[in-house]
């Protein structure tokens, strides 16, 4: 059985999985009023994460990105658009949801593989 190692664990989740290779982030949100204040925080969050498990950006395998308002998609792409290294690109979704509390607009749940 391959190990299973999990990074700050509460009860209810793990802020990183860590399995074969592969990293699993919880989702990740921002601070700030605006949409892209708090992209730019959420993915500064992720960015930090990832170095904490061994990996980086450029090893993100997909990322599941949540807006709370789909109209908001292209002034996220313009947030993410420039924090995602050119080349390197993970597969991604992005949809629209509820978010948890009312004050959150994006949300990113990220899957990368481990760095050699």
């Amino acid at each position: 059985m391959t190990e299973i190692e999990r990074i700050g664990t509460t009860t209810r989740m793990s802020r990183i999985v860590k399995h074969n290779g592969t990293v699993y982030l919880c989702g990740q949100v921002g601070e700030g009023e605006s949409l892209q204040e708090q992209a730019q925080t959420m993915l500064a969050k992720v960015a930090n994460l990832l170095e904490e498990s061994g990996s980086d950006k450029e090893h993100m395998l997909s990322a599941t990105i949540y807006l709370r308002d789909i109209k908001d998609f292209a002034s996220f792409n313009e947030v993410w658009d420039s924090w995602v290294i050119p080349g390197t690109q993970p597969a991604r979704a992005c949809v629209e949801a509820r978010m948890a509390r009312d004050i959150l607009l994006c949300e990113v749940s990220v899957v990368a593989a481990l760095k050699a």
